[in-house]
């Protein structure tokens, strides 16, 4: 492929958060041109290609099609979805890379990752992934920005706690009286697009992307009540409980590894983080769990509504 000055995009697709759809169109109203990766044509590619993004068709786990999407972009955004080939999509990148000489190559991590090390991991898969694919990504000697953002919004409070907000106006969880701050993938969006439009004064650093607020899942429900204008309480239910929850969607169990250790983490209290990332970098502060879920209220309304 001619080098046009695309930045690649990875994911660009993608379902649970969006990051890469979103920081496509970010890109596309900046005036910036997007080469956007798929896995498949469907109706998403479709409409990327409408917005006026290159769309192109590759598997993040073949060399041959990664060099492909590589050739030609100088900025790639590397992200990809839960999945036991996320250390050998991040490898396989990092190679194609370094061959090709980018300019910049933005990671998205978990905020996990600044817990980790060769001694102290945690049950879940992914996020050893995760802090391997980092390690990786040093010793390749790239011009590396690493996001890491704590849980999402959209990928986990939308899906997880939606139906039971809507059904029975409660937020079910084993979260006990742990902290959290959940950060929206629209604000992880917002830094990324911020970064790969100048990646200068960003390459090598590391950022840590929260909500504004740390607080129990009392608080959170709270907040919920404020912007759904009814009561929402947060009830406390047994991890074993949620683990049947998650078997019976059909989940994947690498899937369901990992959101039982995130909730096994947040039970902990590590998850009790608070960044001022999102507004270093774009200049806003993120949006609180009451501003998003007013954004999307009609995915928490009920009957009792």
């Amino acid at each position: 492929m001619a080098d046009n000055g695309s930045i690649l995009v990875t994911g660009a697709a993608g379902q649970f958060g969006a990051v890469g759809r979103t920081v496509t169109g970010l890109l596309l109203e900046r005036g910036i041109p997007v080469r956007a990766m798929v896995r498949r044509e469907d109706d998403r590619a479709a409409a990327l290609r409408a917005a006026g993004a290159e769309v192109v068709v590759g598997d993040l786990l073949e060399p041959a099609d990664v060099s492909r999407v590589v050739s030609g972009c100088r900025r790639v955004y590397f992200g990809m979805s839960v999945s036991p080939g996320y250390l050998e999509a991040t490898v396989t990148m990092a190679a194609v890379a370094r061959e090709i000489g980018v300019d910049a190559l933005v990671n998205m991590s978990q905020m996990t990752v600044s817990q980790m090390s060769i001694r102290n991991t945690t049950p879940s898969p992914q996020q050893r992934q995760h802090w391997l694919s980092e390690q990786a990504l040093a010793w390749s000697g790239l011009p590396v920005v690493t996001i890491r953002p704590t849980v999402f919004l959209e990928g986990f409070f939308v899906p997880l706690t939606g139906p039971s907000v809507r059904e029975r106006s409660r937020i079910e969880l084993p979260f006990g009286r742990g902290r959290t701050n959940p950060v929206a993938s629209a604000d992880v969006a917002r830094v990324v697009a911020a970064v790969l439009a100048d990646p200068g004064p960003h390459l090598g650093r590391i950022y840590e992307l929260t909500g504004p607020r740390s607080q129990d899942m009392h608080g959170v429900a709270r907040e919920y009540t404020e912007a759904l204008s009814r009561q929402i309480t947060y009830v406390d239910i047994p991890a074993d409980d949620w683990e049947l929850g998650l078997k019976e969607a059909g989940l994947p169990e690498h899937v369901t590894k990992h959101l039982l250790t995130l909730a096994e983490l947040n039970r902990a209290g590590r998850y009790d983080r608070q960044s001022d990332g999102v507004e270093r970098v774009t200049g806003q502060p993120a949006l609180s769990v009451s501003e998003f879920v007013t954004l999307h209220a009609d995915e928490f309304r009920g009957g009792t509504s």
